[in-house]
Order: structure tokens, then sequence, then C-alpha cells
């Protein structure tokens, strides 16, 4: 018996007693309170394909509570002072209500509620790949079925991405078109490279997903990456181009796609987009109040497939600005919960300390922290990235502060990598969070981002801020090499002068001079340098200040040729994105001026950088570096940067003029 119908009977049973008491047996009886029955929560969206309901019954008794979904019935237990069941969803508006069924026939129901199913219900391609011997075995035979339904697949479409190093030769044939079948051999390729193949699976009812996949070939051989931590190979050469898109006009998306010829010409091969999600008008971007809908104010959905289709056409890859720690404080599920309380919905969409408030970092409180506890906000984050990857081709993302989301629920980054590196494997994904911490590089991300172990704490600053030009050698080695722990032997690391988060541009804190030289540091280490949003330019603003969209004329005579030189540079140069590089030790110590040589493969001709900080020159002595073994002495070195010749005096012990505030790139000839 419910604990609603055992109340009646109690009730009824102290109402007799009491009538007998009082010798009142004549007097009518109480009427029955009607039967209330009531779904907890109002209309709301669902991530998960099962979602509990909650049924209250007041006022009378039940003979049991049965939950209607579409048609289906899931009859509800007991719980507490609630009914509780748990139902199966289907994409799309689920119609949900719930009857009482009362003793001796009869139902009493609730007024309906919506549950909107904000999953995809579409098959999974899954590949699987292998290598047997002389071939590589593709396998889509563990591809999933749409959830829900009993639609089986159908097609496995097999296909080479175009772009690939050379032709695909299957057991048969060329892998030119399309091929229908669950699994196919590969012959290896001889050519290097990797080679990208697509799967297309189709069920009976015309649903469809597509999964991609690579193998490399090395040096004859086909190789299987470790999808987990490798990042594609394109990543080694990117330069990065920080955009903050209201300054660049209005609408941001046709202004960016405007001035894309000029980022093409300056050399950069990807842009990292600030955020763009619908965020209130006088925020930055960073509240998100809608993670699948676009800033009204910077375009359309269109205006944005153009930009991105735009920028694939020059080379450019196109990065979004993620934000899935936090929603704004004006997102709708957080104004349910505050509204609701814990009967909404979305109160566990929220992390909540003990007392049930919700949780945020420094001073940040409009920007409530997510619950990762919670498999829907899991769910609901990795659809939100996959969507704009499936729906507008993007490239990758800068995730802002994943360090919270680490410290939450440490596991959802790696489950979150490979859902989205099963739609696209060749995504850039690029962690707010410090390159010195090992947990980035194996639990998810390509890259992170040139940070001390504090959040937000710029490696670098100490180098500038100090300002003492004979103590920088020693503070920037220190800032380079991370010691004495060292890095992550796989930390690809984020490198910049500039960001949204430095204040002040780097040239108004320093001056032109300093600029330059620090410039050519950014663009010859090891890493990924960000050229962020007008430094080609020497503009000077504070991001979170600058209200009205730039003016992207030159402040400084020659600053953007010297970017796109040393940009050319990275790019044609094996030694200058390789990710090796050794300091040079000066002699006598201090030195103002600041040495590393940039080496790769044996057959890679080595480059040594040497940067004066100071506005004096510097007469730079060394012990010649074992990969320039060769030059003979009293010859020249060449200088890739200035373009000239270079006295180098001394043999194995050179000796190098280097004027006042200057980069010189040497190696031993000019480029071909």
């Amino acid at each position: 018996m419910s604990v609603v119908a055992a109340g009646s009977v109690i009730a009824a049973a102290c109402q007799k007693a009491l009538t007998e008491a009082i010798g009142t047996s004549t007097a009518s009886p109480s009427p029955t309170p009607s039967v209330k029955v009531s779904l907890t929560g109002a209309d709301q969206d669902a991530w998960t394909w099962f979602k509990q309901v909650k049924v209250g019954i007041s006022g009378g008794e039940c003979e049991s509570v049965i939950i209607h979904v579409n048609g289906q019935q899931f009859e509800a237990r007991l719980e507490g002072e609630t009914f509780t069941a748990d139902v199966r969803l289907s994409a799309g508006e689920n119609q949900v209500s719930a009857a009482c069924l009362q003793p001796g026939g009869g139902e009493i129901l609730s007024d309906p509620v919506i549950y909107t199913g904000r999953l995809r219900q579409v098959p999974t391609a899954v590949i699987q790949v292998a290598l047997d011997g002389e071939r590589i075995i593709l396998d889509g035979s563990q591809s999933q079925p749409a959830e829900g339904d009993d639609s089986q697949l159908v097609d496995h479409i097999w296909s080479a991405r175009a772009g690939n190093p050379g032709t695909l030769q299957l057991e048969n044939g060329e892998l030119t078109d399309e091929v229908n079948s669950q699994s196919i051999s590969i012959i290896p390729p001889s050519m290097a490279g990797e080679y990208y193949l697509n799967l297309r699976v189709i069920d009976q009812a015309g649903r469809e997903d597509t999964s991609r996949i690579y193998f490399i070939v090395e040096d004859g051989q086909p190789r299987i990456p470790d999808y987990d931590k490798e990042n594609p190979a394109w990543i080694e050469t990117a330069v990065v181009y920080g955009v903050i898109p209201f300054l660049f006009g209005s609408p941001a998306f046709q202004a960016i796609s405007e001035r894309l010829d000029e980022l093409a010409d300056l050399g950069i091969n990807a842009i990292w987009l600030g955020p763009i999600n619908a965020h209130p008008a006088d925020d930055y971007g960073y509240a998100v109040e809608d993670y699948f809908g676009l800033d009204p104010a910077y375009g359309t959905e269109e205006d944005f497939r153009d930009l991105v289709q735009a920028a694939h056409a020059r080379g450019i890859r196109v990065l979004m600005d993620f934000v899935p720690n936090h929603t704004s404080n004006t997102h709708p599920y957080f104004l349910d919960a505050q509204q609701r309380g814990p009967e909404s919905s979305y109160w566990d969409f929220y992390d909540r300390d003990e007392q049930g408030n919700y949780t945020y970092y420094f001073e940040w409180t409009h920007l409530p922290n997510l619950n990762y506890d919670n498999p829907e906000v899991r769910q609901m984050m990795i659809e939100a990235f996959s969507y704009w990857v499936r729906e507008f081709d993007v490239d990758g993302f800068r995730v802002d502060v994943v360090w919270g989301v680490r410290a939450r629920y440490p596991e959802f980054w790696l489950e979150w990598r490979r859902a989205l590196k099963r739609i696209k494997p060749d995504l850039f994904l690029l962690a707010e969070a410090t390159a010195r911490e090992l947990y980035y590089f194996e639990n998810g991300f390509d890259v992170a981002y040139d940070w001390t172990y504090q959040p937000g704490g710029w490696a670098w600053k100490v180098v500038w801020d100090a300002y003492k030009y004979r103590l920088l050698s020693y503070n920037l080695t220190d800032a380079l090499t991370n010691r004495p722990e060292g890095f992550h032997p796989d930390a690809l690391i984020f490198r910049f002068l500039n960001n949204n988060d430095t204040g002040e541009r780097f040239i108004t804190r320093h001056g032109e001079g300093v600029t330059r030289v620090a410039t050519a540091l950014l663009l010859t280490l090891p890493g990924v340098p960000c050229i962020y949003t007008g430094d080609q330019y020497g503009l000077e603003f504070e991001p979170y200040q600058q209200l009205e969209p730039l003016t992207f004329e030159e402040q400084y005579l020659g600053l953007r040729d010297y970017h796109k030189r040393l940009i050319s540079l990275r790019k044609a140069l094996p030694s200058l994105h390789s990710r090796l590089f050794s300091l040079i030790s000066p002699d006598p110590v201090p030195q103002t001026v600041f040495s590393y040589v940039r080496y790769g493969d044996p057959s890679d001709p080595p480059v040594i950088v040497l940067l004066n900080f100071s506005e004096e020159p510097a007469k730079f002595e060394f012990d010649l570096p074992e990969e320039f073994s060769a030059l003979s002495p009293n010859s020249s070195l060449y200088d890739l940067l200035a373009e000239e010749d270079v006295p180098a005096t001394g043999g194995a012990r050179m000796r190098v003029s280097v004027p006042g505030q200057t980069a010189r790139v040497l190696a031993e000839e000019p480029m071909e």
C-alpha cells in the first residue's frame, strides 16, 4: 500500500473513533479530498535517452502511478514522498504526463510537461584500425544503431579524404570512389605523411553518421598513432593568429572574412576566434547563454559558415574559443534553477557547496560552475563541441578554464577528446591551462599554455618585469626550461606576447625595440606561437577595455614585414618548427644576449638564434655548437632575418657582433 493510501486509512479510523467517542454518529462524514497529480519540474531539455521523472500525489490514494511518454507507459515506484520512474526519451519533443490509477478503476492525470530530447538520434560510426602483415585493416563492424529504435545499419561507406599525400590502394583497386563494405584492406602507400579515411554509416530509416581516422607512413612503413596523445602533423607548423571578433568591425564575421587575404599573406595558418557564442551584450564573451547559438551581433550562421569556408580556401584553419567550465548567470538553465530551487530540472546542472550555493572561481559570481558529476552536463558539453565540428567544420578549440573542470571531474577530458577526434581527428585542442603539468597532455589536449603553475600566471612575465638585461638570460632560461622539473616529453607549448588576458599590449609596456627582439624569440622557439589582434601593426589597446573596432594600420614602420619574415623562416626551416633546441652558454656571464641553437633531423640545417634585448651593441662570444662543426675558422655566418653575411671569427670559439635590440637568426648559408 502506498504512503498516501496508508494515510487515508489511518485518517478514516481516527475519524470513526472520534465520532463514536462524542456520540455524533449521525453526522455526515467529511468529503474525501480530490487527488492531485503533479510532475516535478517544468518543460525542460534532456541530454540523455533515459530520464528520471518524479511525481507528487496529494489529497488521496493511488493504486499505482503510471508515466506516459509518447504512447509508452512506465510504472513508477514510491521513493519517500514521491513516485519515481526512469523513462526512455526520443529526440525532439516528448510529451510526459503521469496518471494516478484509482482503486475500482479510473485515473487522474497530471498536466503534461514537454521534455525536449537534445541528443542526435542517429547511428554511430565506429572505426577500428589494425596492421595485419602487409595490410592496413579498417573495420566498421562495431558501429552502433541509433538509440531507442530497431533500425539496423544497411550501409558502411568508405572514402578517402581529399588532400592525402597519395592515392590509397585497396586489394582490388584504388580508393578513388566510395566503397560499401563493413571493412576494407589497404596496401600501405610509400609516400610519407598522414592518410585520412571516412566511414559513413546509414540505417534503415535513412539516418547517417560519419567518423574519420588516419594512419601514418614514416620511413616507408605504416604506423597507427596513439590517438589519445598524438597531435596531427599540421600543429607542429601552426602559427596562430588570435582574433577579437568585434574589434575587426561589424558584423564581425564578415569583417574578419575581409581580412583573410591579409592574414594569409602574413603567413599564419590558423585563426583563434575569441568567444562567439551568444552572450550578454555587455560581456566580452565568456559568459555563455547558448552553446549552440552565435552572438547575433557578429552575424548569422551562414556568415560564420562562409568565414570558415573562406579561411579553408586560403589554407587557414579556424579555432573557436569555447567555455565549458561555466555558463552566464543569465543562461536559461541557471535562471530556472534560481527561480525553482531544488525543484528545478537544472538545479543539479550547477556545482554546489554543502549549503546548496552555486560555486564559482575568483570573483566570477556571474559565472556559475557547471556540475560535471551530472552525466547530462557532460553529454551536453560534448554535443556542444561536436555541433560546431559537424555543422560548420571548425578545426579546433581553445578551451577556457580547463583547469576548473579538471579540479571537479578530472576524467572528463579524455572522454571528450575521444568523442571529438572520432569526428575529426586532426582537430587542434588547446588547453587554457599550464603546459608544466603532465595531466593535460595525457588527458585530452594537444597544446597547453606557457603558464607557471599558477592559473593565468604567464611564465615570461618575470622576465620582462625584471627588465634588467643582465638578469634576463637567467630568468628566461628558467621560463623556457621549467627547471628543475622540466616539461612532459610530449609538451607542445602555446607561446605569446599578448592575448586577451595580458592587459596593456607588450609594445606599450616595453617599446618597439624590445618588442621586435621578443617577437623573434616567440617565432623561433619550439611550440605553437600566437600573434594576437594587431600585433603585426603595433596596435595599442586593452582587450577588455577597447569597445570600438580597431584601425589596422602600421604604427611602427616595417613591423608587419618583420613578422612576415620571421613567420616565413619558421615555416620554411624544419629546424625552426622542430621541438628541439639547446641553450648556448655565453662567456663571460652575465650577458645581454640570449641565445640558443635550433635543430631537427640530421639532414635539417641548424640555426643559431642570438637575441640582444639591450639598447647597447654586444660582442657575443660562445663555443660553436657541434651542429656547426664543419664551419671553417674566420668564415662568416648568414643572418637569415637581416639577409646579410655576418663575420664570425675565432674558429670553434665564435665571436659575433649583435647590434642593440636586434635579433640574429644565423645559418651556415642562405636559404635556397
